[in-house]
This record gives C-alpha cells, sequence and structure tokens, in this order.
C-alpha cells in the first residue's frame, strides 16, 4: 500500500475512531477491534502513536482485511476453497456504477454513501500500472471498475481465480428454476456497501426482499430424512 493514499487516510481514521472510544459512535459501528485496547482509557497517547505508527495495533501485521482483498491475496484464500456437490450456493454482489459511453463513473450522486462516492470513482478510474506484471493471466482493467465503494463487484459474485467454480447469473429468481447444487448463483444488486452491510435502515424494503428471498429459498430446498425433533420433544 502506498506511504499516501486514501486507503492510509482510512486506516489512520480507524485508529483514531476507536482510540476516542465515543460510545453512541460504536454503537452506530463498531469495528470490531476493542480486543487491541486502542481505547484512551488502556492505550493513552503513546499507544495511539504506537498504532498510528504500524507498530501496534490491528494494522501491525499482514493478517487483516486489506491484503485478503488484493487479487493476489484472494488467488491465496481460495486456492483452499471447494464447491461441495450437494450445497447450494446462493451470492448477492453490489454495485454503484454504470457506464457512460463506455466510461464507468458512479451511478448517481445522491444514491451513493457520502463516505463512498470518492471510493466508487476511484475504484472504477483505476488502471493496473503498465510497467508491473498483471496479477493473473488474462486481468483486464474493465473486468474490475464495477464496485460499490468497497470491493469490485466481479469478487462478489463466485470464487474465480485462481480456478473458476460452477456458477449461474440470475436474472430473475424463476429463471433458475429448479436450482441444482454444487453451483453458485449470484445476483447483481444496486447499492453501495453502506447500505446492506452498515445501516440497514437506509436499504429500506431492499434489504428485507434480499434475505425474504433467501429464507425462501432454503425453506423450499430443505430436504429432511426424517421429522424435525422439536425441543418439547423426546426421542422413543
Amino acid at each position: 500500500m502506498k506511504s499516501i493514499c486514501l486507503l492510509q487516510l482510512c486506516r489512520l481514521g480507524v485508529i483514531i475512531y476507536d482510540w476516542f472510544d465515543i460510545s453512541w459512535l460504536k454503537a452506530y459501528y463498531n469495528f470490531g477491534f476493542d480486543h487491541f485496547n486502542m481505547s484512551w482509557k488502556k492505550a493513552g497517547i503513546w499507544g495511539l502513536l504506537d498504532c498510528l505508527m504500524g507498530n501496534a495495533g490491528p494494522f501491525a501485521s499482514g493478517d487483516w482485511i486489506l491484503p485478503d482483498l488484493t487479487i493476489q491475496g484472494s488467488i491465496g484464500l481460495n486456492t483452499h476453497l471447494r464447491t461441495f456437490p450437494n450445497t447450494y450456493y446462493f451470492s448477492y454482489a453490489t454495485k454503484r456504477t454504470r457506464k457512460i459511453l463506455g466510461v464507468t463513473v458512479p451511478s448517481g450522486l445522491f444514491g451513493i454513501h457520502p463516505l463512498l462516492f470518492i471510493r466508487v470513482l476511484q475504484m472504477s478510474q483505476w488502471r493496473h500500472p503498465p510497467d508491473v506484471s498483471p496479477p493473473y493471466k488474462g486481468y483486464r482493467d474493465e473486468d474490475w471498475q464495477d464496485n460499490d465503494g468497497a470491493l469490485n463487484t466481479i469478487s462478489m459474485t463466485h470464487p474465480r481465480l485462481p480456478f473458476e467454480h460452477p456458477s449461474r447469473f440470475v436474472k430473475n429468481d424463476s429463471d433458475c428454476q429448479p436450482l441444482e447444487p454444487g453451483i453458485w448463483y449470484y445476483k447483481i444488486v444496486e447499492g453501495d456497501h453502506i447500505l446492506f452491510i452498515v445501516n440497514r435502515e437506509r436499504a429500506g424494503v431492499q434489504f428485507d426482499l434480499i434475505y425474504d428471498s433467501i429464507f425462501e429459498r432454503c425453506r423450499k430446498h430443505v430436504f429432511r430424512k426424517t421429522p424435525p425433533t422439536l425441543p418439547n420433544q423426546t426421542l422413543q
């Protein structure tokens, strides 16, 4: 990661956010770093400086989310993945971009969370350095331009690298009936990362419909060889 970039600013912001330890802010969103004891009550000023310098805290090693979100890191993780032949897979990918005259741009000014608008634009315009070897054979910038402000849409659909798992794009649920196990069924939903991951209230009805469809599929495709045992029943 570059010494000066938007992600570095985000890293510093997360550290300061956790250090201030403001209860009403953390009630809105908690990064889950409490076990690093970064609060000013425990770390103090010197602890804050240690975290900012990268000597302590969640970013002091390579074992955090950003390395895993790189193409190279995801390839390493996906090497150990397996799609089981008797399991049903459903995936929802989000995006807040569209193409205008062949150029990928944010899909709107007011439909994107202010914290992510710049990031959506940055990710949609990013180009792989021509003097650096591509992360994999067949890499194309345009494949990775659609995003939701945090993740590239292509990375959310199904495992693609280092080898692609069986998959099928779903536009309408009725188009893929009956469902088959061992295949990643995926939908692309219009929304930014915060819409579905952080703030359920902003997503509203669309959020509920997504989860309703998940549970509906589960109800339709659960096969039991024996009737379920209820908690108040005893085995004979």
